[in-house]
């Protein structure tokens, strides 16, 4: 029998809105990973302390939990458009802070995790209106799969190119001048907003208050399993799983004998492996929920796999190959959780919905980074990720029945409901 090659589609690029963001947004977030990379080395060279490695994860992301249902209050309630462009600029604002107070050569590891607390609190308004604004960038709403699943290709794109060059960068010139060139990226993501030319925002009737539609978008969530679930599923995966990351540091330093160039080259491969998983998913048919569920099983499994094989494996090349492994499965799973949500939720609801994903997400990262870190600080590095490996066979196994369910065909009156408001509003838009 002979096997299909899925080559990789890009679709959602006959939308020009899209194409636009996708440029612009892919240098912005070359420069963000360049100082996330930046970030967790210098914490890691004033402190030598695993447990500050973790709290730095969890200044910059705890916001996102605080705060992140409320940012999609605000996404869906106000010009998404507007909203992108005044994070963006305070994005920028914020590192070119960073960037001076590393330069001015006086500063604490306090400082630095301070500013994470305000990059953090910024995205918590970012993420919803960043990805509540792809559906309207679109033309095609078939292709809205296809613009996700390139969503991720471009954010591990940025994640193998970024950590290499803030690599050098730290190595050769200096911690300072990561954040001046990430400073410099959002400049380009905010040309492209301003040249998209989406429909002209259309302020529509209140039926609730602030409180009331966050009070509407968690009785949506709690009436649809088909989103809370993978919701729940992430949220576990992020709390005790994908901070995996936090200890990358001492694998650089300790475990291999390396540099700050080590750091990025591991950082690098997890990328490589990690846009190599969201390329694929652009050949993937996703526009079932049985395929996306197969997927989502597929994808969890081989990063457990990844990450148990790497954490004991004393030779970089072959670390490195199970590092790219990891990093396949790992963006796998992620994508195909947000392909779920946003193609289930109701258009009116998807800024709540996906405030839900960012505290699934980022929200529980900076937990799970300070219970990995310091897990790691007391029973060593390598323990600890194996651990992380170990758990997510048994998330995967929890969550298997639901992933193995045949869809809904309907009977679930809530469900139906939702789902013949979604087909309204989907058709609505296509007609504006």
């Amino acid at each position: 029998m002979n096997k299909v090659i899925k080559i990789p589609k890009f679709t959602a690029f006959s939308s020009r809105n899209y194409r636009l963001y996708f440029y612009g947004q892919s240098v912005s977030l070359i420069g963000t990973w360049m100082q996330r990379t930046a970030v967790s080395w210098v914490v890691y060279t004033l402190t030598h302390n695993s447990f500050m490695l973790g709290l730095s994860l969890f200044c910059t992301q705890f916001p996102s939990f605080l705060l992140s249902t409320v940012g999609g209050v605000v996404s869906d309630r106000y010009n998404r458009f507007r909203v992108l462009l005044f994070t963006q600029a305070a994005s920028l604002v914020q590192s070119l802070i960073l960037a001076g107070v590393v330069l001015w050569g006086h500063y604490t590891v306090w400082e630095i995790l301070g500013l994470g607390v305000v990059l953090g609190s910024i995205n918590a308004f970012d993420v919803p209106a960043r990805q509540s604004l792809v559906y309207e960038m679109v033309d095609d709403k078939e292709h809205l799969p296809n613009a996700l699943a390139l969503n991720s290709t471009m954010v591990n794109l940025a994640r193998l190119i970024g950590p290499a060059i803030a690599g050098f960068v730290l190595q050769k010139i200096g911690y300072g001048y990561c954040f001046v060139l990430n400073s410099l990226s959002f400049v380009a993501v905010i040309i492209s907003l301003l040249r998209m030319k989406l429909v002209p925002y259309e302020r529509k009737p209140r039926k609730a208050n602030a409180f009331g539609q966050f009070r509407e978008g968690w009785q949506y969530l709690m009436r649809t399993p088909a989103i809370s679930r993978p919701i729940l599923m992430l949220a576990s995966l992020s709390l005790l799983v994908i901070p995996f990351s936090t200890l990358l540091p001492i694998y650089a330093k300790v475990i291999f004998h390396g540099n700050a160039a080590t750091f990025g080259l591991i950082d690098s491969f997890i990328g490589l492996g990690a846009i190599t998983g969201a390329l694929y998913l652009t050949g993937q048919d996703a526009s079932n929920d049985a395929e996306r569920r197969r997927v989502l099983r597929s994808r969890t499994l081989i990063f457990a796999i990844g990450l148990i094989l790497f954490s004991y494996t004393p030779w970089f090349p072959l670390a490195m190959f199970f590092a790219v492994i990891a990093g396949f499965g790992m963006m796998g799973q992620t994508t195909m959780i947000n392909t779920i949500i946003q193609t289930t939720a109701a258009p009116e609801m998807r800024g709540r919905v996906i405030s839900y994903f960012a505290m699934s997400y980022f929200g529980m990262m900076p937990v799970g980074s300070l219970l990995i870190g310091g897990i790691a600080q007391y029973a060593g590095a390598q323990p600890t990720l194996l651990g992380s490996g170990v758990i997510a066979l048994i998330i995967l196994g929890v969550a298997w029945k639901f992933l193995s369910a045949p869809a809904k065909t309907g009977t679930d009156e809530a469900t139906q409901i939702l789902s013949t408001n979604t087909t309204k509003s989907w058709k609505q838009t296509a007609t504006l």
